[in-house]
């Protein structure tokens, strides 16, 4: 089956520091076709400086969290491959390319990013810990990256998933409802680096909301079961 429209879609919140590098990054990928980006409410230019690295910008009235700043990107784009990558990325967006060939080639319906060690520490494995075993537990598969934003996947594979759980949820959930469907979901390692949480008030703070809404998206999977 030929791929012929390939959709980058980024949600962004306050990435002035890195959505300008991130876009370019992307633009440099021959297979995308376009490059989406779905500011949520942001306080600084992250949407200015986004257009102006080529990107078609949707920006929210207020802030909606990741997973709403989803799934409006994907009613706002028609593709047949999606590729969804977070705003920080910045120059190591470029290894995107090897999240979307296993999709192009018919390797794998659906690709998550390895991401190689972090550079500092950060929390003490609790978020990924559920993220993990809660994949594990309804699916039997076993994930490294449960929490990985950067993701390739067929339409047929988004129309099974969408909509997508809200705020942090939103990849566990994605994850747990490809993989029971029987889709074959990849896990990819990538040289891919982000802005990190640290052991500090705000890093528990987010890690904290992290944990809240990935037993939120459990909980509601293991109603729906």
């Amino acid at each position: 089956m030929a791929y012929n429209r390939v959709a980058a879609i980024v949600p962004a919140h306050n990435e002035a520091e890195f959505i300008h590098q991130t876009i370019t990054a992307l633009a440099g990928i021959p297979a995308i076709t376009e490059v989406l980006v779905v500011d949520d409410a942001s306080t600084d230019n992250t949407a200015a400086l986004a257009a102006r690295a080529g990107a078609r910008v949707i920006t929210l009235e207020k802030n909606m969290g990741k997973g709403e700043a989803v799934n409006t990107g994907v009613q706002s784009a028609s593709a047949d491959v999606y590729l969804f990558l977070d705003g920080d990325l910045g120059a190591s967006a470029s290894d995107a390319v090897h999240l979307l060939m296993p999709v192009l080639t018919g390797q794998a319906d659906m690709t998550v990013a390895q991401f190689p060690p972090p550079r500092r520490k950060g929390g003490f494995g609790l978020v990924k810990g559920l993220a993990r075993w809660g994949i594990l537990a309804f699916t039997g598969q076993v994930m490294k990256s449960p929490l990985s934003g950067q993701r390739a996947m067929t339409r047929a594979v988004l129309e099974s998933v969408y909509p997508f759980a809200s705020g942090y949820g939103v990849e566990v959930g994605m994850t747990i409802k490809a993989a029971r469907l029987g889709y074959r979901v990849l896990e990819v390692p990538v040289q891919m680096t982000h802005d990190e949480t640290g052991r500090d008030l705000k890093g528990f703070r987010h890690r904290g909301r992290q944990f809240w809404h990935i037993t939120r998206t459990l909980l509601r999977v293991a109603v729906l079961k």
